[in-house]
């Protein structure tokens, strides 16, 4: 009898061969900077909880109010019957927030990705994409059927050169980048980008993912932080991260959000963001609009961090921003140094391929606002500890 299942206990093999394969732990507490990991206290450096808003009381409020009033669930897709008032209310105040003409408030970023290109782009168009762009970008460009011309990294002259030599083939392009690339931390040069851009009369897009609530005044982004207002044509982004609930955002001229209204596959046929999800983000905007402290304080953590693993002799890569990727290159070792790590009371795991390129494997530090300058030393001391036994340092 053919055994059906065959290629996947051989992949499977082949992943744990190769210490690529992916084991769950589970948290058995609140995101926040310490948490309880299958059954430990361990110091939290995973979560992407950059403002630590994901246990914030007055995001708990919010929520539980939500609730109360509105139920558990709108029990329908955005535009048959799902689309609330507190729905609208979120998306004014995020393009208020974001100095934008309008917002589209959808499931998740990942979602966001989905929904946005595939009604700017078809099979006559194509898309100029970072090589090391987020997969929902990649998911959503090849949903979209456009052609996908991949530009090296954060590299304006490149991108310049492939436009030449592919736009006269098409019908129309698209430009799209992260604003904050999630495995080194760093920036897309967004203005130079914009310049190319414009001088083809071609459509732009970022994925501020991890810009929002980090990046620009008071945590408004990546267009912000290069002041391209107005000029910029689409921001995507989520609300999982910094905002610490769940949820995208596309952001940008009210014309293209209200064509995207439209168009939008996984906003037209999925059920809409539960109502205490929904009064959660906007509570995170209230935080943010009210103080930049947090802000602050998430940076000034950030340098610390990386200035005191670069004395210690780690390899921090190029990160601009709070995620701080510690080099390690080789995904058994880093593996175990995460283990060894976890050993010492802090929860850092590693990353590999194919979320990295084979040979960059790396432990991610994801810094937060959360973190106290004694969590921080504890961490660091752990680091050394670790890179030292496993001769890294």
């Amino acid at each position: 009898m053919t055994d059906k299942l065959a290629f996947i206990r051989a992949d499977m093999d082949g992943l744990r061969e190769s210490n690529l394969l992916i084991t769950l732990r589970t948290m058995g507490s609140p995101a926040d900077a310490w948490m309880v990991v299958d059954g430990v206290r361990v110091l939290n450096f995973c979560t992407n909880n950059y403002l630590g808003l994901a246990n914030h009381p007055a995001m708990k409020e919010a929520a539980a109010a939500a609730v109360d009033r509105w139920g558990v669930g709108p029990a329908a897709v955005r535009s048959i019957a799902g689309t609330q008032a507190l729905h609208v209310e979120l998306e004014r105040r995020l393009a208020a927030f974001k100095g934008v003409e309008d917002a589209l408030y959808v499931q998740s970023g990942f979602v966001a990705n989905q929904a946005a290109i595939a009604p700017l782009v078809g099979k006559e168009d194509v898309i100029f994409s970072d090589r090391l762009n987020h997969a929902s970008i990649i998911d959503g460009a090849r949903l979209s059927s456009a052609k996908i011309i991949v530009y090296e990294h954060c590299d304006p002259a490149d991108l310049e050169a492939k436009i030449q030599e592919h736009l006269p083939n098409y019908r129309r392009g698209l430009v799209i980048t992260d604003g904050v690339f999630s495995m080194d931390g760093d920036i897309a040069p967004l203005d130079k980008l914009m310049a190319v851009a414009d001088r083809y009369g071609v459509l732009t897009m970022v994925d501020d993912a991890h810009g929002e609530g980090v990046l620009g005044r008071g945590g408004r982004g990546i267009v912000d932080h290069f002041g391209l207002h107005g000029a910029f044509d689409v921001e995507v982004g989520t609300l999982s991260k910094a905002f610490g609930v769940v949820g995208g955002v596309i952001a940008g001229k009210r014309a293209i959000i209200d064509y995207i209204r439209q168009k939008a596959r996984p906003f037209l046929f999925s059920s809409a963001v539960t109502p205490a999800d929904t009064a959660a983000c906007l509570a995170a905007v209230d935080l943010l609009e009210g103080s930049e402290a947090l802000v602050a304080k998430l940076w000034e953590n950030a340098a610390y961090f990386r200035g005191e693993m670069q004395k210690l002799g780690f390899d921090t890569g190029k990160s601009q921003t709070p995620i701080v990727p510690v080099m390690l290159g080789d995904a058994g070792l880093a593996k175990q140094f995460s283990r060894s790590l976890f050993e010492a009371g802090v929860f850092a795991m590693s990353i590999g391929f194919p979320t990295v390129p084979r040979g960059l494997a790396r432990i991610r530090v994801m810094n937060t606002a959360a973190h106290s300058r004694a969590d921080l030393d504890q961490g660091l001391a752990a680091f050394a500890q670790v890179g030292r036994q496993l001769g890294v340092i």
